[in-house]
């Protein structure tokens, strides 16, 4: 079976698109990075690291330091698909990612969006 496209390219190439998600809507490149932090365990540095790299998606999250634990509590709905419906590990981790963003995007929270 071919791997997904998504997980071939690079994390670097879907960056941009997150923030400018999250800044249409008066959100900042900070909270992006800080929901990416809080889910993956990357430090600023490693994560501009990784970005520099272009590190492909799926090594980035594979290499991701810290997964948090609290990320199985993202539960919703992401480009149709329920998201605790996903089987895949690796496309589950991006779509946790995707909901993260679109929360951020719609203005809840940022203790909200963290399950805290």
């Amino acid at each position: 079976m071919t791997k997904h496209r998504i997980y071939t390219m690079s994390f670097a190439s879907l960056y941009p698109h997150y923030v400018t998600k999250a800044e249409k809507k008066g959100r900042t490149k900070e909270e992006v990075d800080h929901i990416i932090h809080w889910l993956t365990g990357y430090t600023q540095k490693k994560l501009e690291s990784q970005l520099k790299k272009q590190t492909d998606v799926e090594t980035f999250l594979a290499e991701a330091p810290q997964l948090n634990p609290s990320r199985t509590l993202i539960k919703g709905v992401i480009c149709g698909v329920r998201i605790e419906e996903i089987q895949e590990p690796t496309m589950r981790e991006i779509r946790y990612l995707d909901k993260l963003i679109d929360e951020l995007a719609k203005g809840k929270a940022m203790e909200k969006i963290l399950r805290e």
